[in-house]
């Protein structure tokens, strides 16, 4: 199954640890423009490397990391480790704080087709031409991907509890998350880690285009390559990885906002009325409580009206034949089939191709976005359970894109991953 190793991470020089909170980022699916305007001002950020600027943002980041790399404001690890990164949050309306444990090692960017590595939703096709761009130029990863693997004997937690008593860092991030990452150098405890993944198939559950950058960039060198081994560095990638069945992981739901749609209101409800039942609300705030327990159940948020949609229950089965009763029954697939396909008429093959669907997670940036006429209408959409992502994974089969929101979003940053043959080269058989 997964073969992982340790890794010689880049980290910025100890110089900066105090001032890691404004040289890490947002990852680079959800830094806003407000964000990026602040980060981009600090020439020393990791967005300079993870979401690059310029005409040819690859190239910028390539002399980007050059210039750090000889000034020493990163400086690489000699010794491979496994990180522990553990983040420590609250939801709205929790009192207890949660703690996601986890740990980031390097992970063979296995195809899709191998069956090791599983996907549980579609990609948007720009995303991952520019991972590719980025990867090819800097051989240079400046984000770990999320990876799950399922454990009920939680054999590792003892291993990253103790090292976590050391953290290298300790900071509070943008969305008011404490990060905490520490490292293991233990060659004995690495091996624990590798032989429990050895055994494990992982899901990927955040980062799916910069995996599947990944995968593209070690076939084009497989491609070029008279002497293949396995081992070079072009093979691996690095991961977040936690447990699946850890009480807890949280996902939130991401919301759809359609955008240029010419179309007026009570044209709307009448091709809406033909598949789902509507209800109209006197707040918008009712929304997501309304919603929250009710299968293929919706907002729907139009100039300044909001509404209560939900599928007649009989139409299930229009949907396309062959489907497993899985996929066929996620709210997000009942959303996309008879709403973005048939109501609005951007066929489900087509939809993860269009510039007419954005993702937000925010409620009240959605209400704004419809209310500023930025959007022509908001579609609310309710969390999918973690059972349900790892059921989609195992049948083969993949929700649309932006299903899942892992939260809290891992840091760009806190360290780096090189897929340069003589910077990632270490006798890693020991690790076996």
């Amino acid at each position: 199954m997964a073969e992982i190793l340790p890794i010689k991470a880049w980290r910025y020089h100890e110089k900066f640890s105090r001032q890691m909170e404004d040289l890490t980022a947002p990852l680079f699916d959800v830094v806003s423009a407000s964000q990026r305007e602040a980060l981009y001002a600090n020439p020393l950020n990791s967005i300079h490397l993870s979401v690059p600027l310029g005409d040819d943002p690859a190239s910028a980041a390539k002399i980007t990391l050059a210039d750090w790399k000889t000034k020493r404001i990163i400086t690489q690890d000699q010794l491979p480790g496994i990180y522990v990164y553990y983040q420590y949050f609250r939801l709205p309306g929790e009192e207890k704080e949660i703690c996601r444990k986890g740990f980031i090692a390097q992970v063979k960017a296995y195809d899709w087709n191998e069956n090791v590595v599983l996907r549980h939703e579609n990609t948007i096709a720009k995303s991952v031409n520019d991972r590719v761009a980025l990867l090819k130029e800097t051989r240079f990863q400046s984000s770990a991907t999320h990876g799950l693997y399922e454990d009920e004997s939680h054999l590792l937690e003892s291993y990253m509890d103790k090292a976590i008593e050391d953290p290298i860092y300790d900071l509070e991030d943008y969305q008011g998350v404490r990060e905490v990452l520490a490292v293991i150098q233990d060659a004995t405890i690495i091996k624990s880690f590798v032989r429990l993944l050895k055994e494990k198939q992982i899901i990927l559950a955040d980062g799916h285009h910069r995996y599947e950058g990944a995968i593209a960039y070690r076939k084009e060198i497989m491609s070029q390559s008279v002497s293949y081994k396995g081992d070079e560095a072009y093979n691996f990638h690095m991961m977040y990885f936690t447990n699946a069945l850890d009480r807890n992981l949280r996902i939130l739901p991401t919301h759809r906002l359609l955008l240029n749609f010419d179309i007026k209101e009570s044209d709307l409800l009448e091709k809406l009325g033909v598949y789902f039942t509507i209800k109209k609300l006197n707040d918008v705030e009712e929304i997501e409580e309304l919603i929250l327990h009710k299968q293929w159940a919706f907002g729907l948020m139009i100039g300044d009206q909001a509404y209560k949609i939900r599928l007649i229950p009989e139409l299930i089965d229009m949907m396309p034949q062959g489907l497993p009763e899985v996929i066929r029954d996620l709210d997000l697939m009942v959303l996309h089939y008879f709403l973005i396909d048939k109501v609005l008429g951007i066929p489900l093959e087509s939809q993860r191709f269009s510039d007419q669907i954005e993702y937000e997670r925010n409620l009240r940036r959605c209400l704004n976005k419809v209310s500023a006429s930025k959007a022509s209408l908001a579609v609310i959409t309710r969390d999918i359970a973690m059972q349900q992502v790892l059921e989609v994974c195992k049948s083969g089969y993949t929700m649309p894109q932006k299903s899942t929101y892992f939260y809290p979003k891992t840091l760009s940053g806190l360290l780096f991953a090189s897929v340069d043959e003589e910077e990632f080269k270490f006798p890693y058989e020991m690790f076996q």
